[in-house]
């Protein structure tokens, strides 16, 4: 079996290291706009050969994993290539526009548009790791859309790394993921960017800094080039979750300037509730 990777970075070199576990007859082809992350990835034992859109054809399986804005323009040119047995998935942080722009593509039933939830905050070939997708969810949106038979081949794929599948439209998919994702990695980038600000000398942060800190700003070592697309394709969904999130900071902040440490203890008391919701949520585990 040939398998594309596109993108060969957190993402993309993770599925090359988890279908080389688990399929002996896959041979791994990779493209990538960056040539050091292909000599990187070769290196890496990510994958077999450094390959371009030219070979596309001889393709069984593409998994892309480019940043959204070029997720658009490229999905179309690949399906273009590929022949009529291949299989082609993304792992885009949104789906409205992907699956808008492919709605009309003469192979729209090759495409299955997915968003893995996993990753970490590193990037590049290096920042691959085993077993990066074992007990996450997969969202799949217009499975419909997607012939039988090829979604079969990825669905299966996805089990075998460990996945756990759920349905949804694309339109829910980004409306859900910008409060719990793309908020998330907003709240990360402006808390680090208020600390910057405030602390001008960079030994006080380290020195005070503790792993509450650590934990909440993790998120802002992520890749500004991925996450600018994310929040301009979302932008609709992320302005209303930054209202919402905007509007309860204010509320937080009158509480305590009127003194109410009661109201200040009921909303951290009732917010204590989403331990629940964060025990069904596998941790990352550390993989070598």
């Amino acid at each position: 079996m040939n398998v594309f990777v596109i993108g060969i970075g957190l993402i993309g070199g993770s599925f090359a290291k988890d279908i080389k576990r688990l399929r002996q007859d896959v041979t791994i082809y990779g493209i990538d706009t960056n040539e050091s992350h292909l000599d990187q990835a070769q290196a890496l034992n990510l994958i077999d050969v450094k390959s371009d859109h030219s070979e596309l054809n001889k393709a069984d399986m593409v998994m892309v994993s480019i940043p959204v804005n070029a997720l658009v323009s490229e999905l179309p040119r690949i399906l273009d290539a590929v022949h009529d047995d291949c299989i082609v998935f993304d792992g885009g942080s949104t789906k409205k526009l992907i699956c808008r722009t492919l709605e009309n593509h003469p192979k729209r039933r090759n495409f299955l548009a997915c968003h893995p939830i996993a990753g970490t905050e590193f990037s590049g070939p290096s920042a691959a790791i085993n077993g990066l997708y074992d007990g996450k969810t997969n969202i799949i949106c217009e499975v419909e859309k997607t012939a039988f038979k090829l979604q079969e081949k990825a669905l299966q794929l996805f089990k075998d790394m460990g996945m756990r599948i759920r349905y949804m439209n694309a339109e829910a998919h980004d409306k859900h993921i910008a409060y719990v994702s793309h908020l998330s990695h907003i709240s990360s980038f402006m808390l680090g960017k208020t600390v910057i600000e405030k602390e001008k000398n960079e030994r006080d942060i380290f020195d005070m800094a503790g792993s509450g800190f650590e934990s909440t700003v993790r998120l802002a070592k992520s890749s500004p080039a991925m996450w600018t697309p994310i929040f301009e394709q979302n932008k609709d969904n992320v302005v209303e979750t930054l209202e919402e999130y905007i509007q309860n900071l204010k509320e937080f902040k009158a509480l305590l300037e009127q003194g109410d440490y009661e109201g200040i203890y009921k909303a951290m008391n009732d917010t204590n509730k989403i331990k629940g919701i964060l025990n069904g949520i596998p941790l990352n585990k550390k993989y070598k």
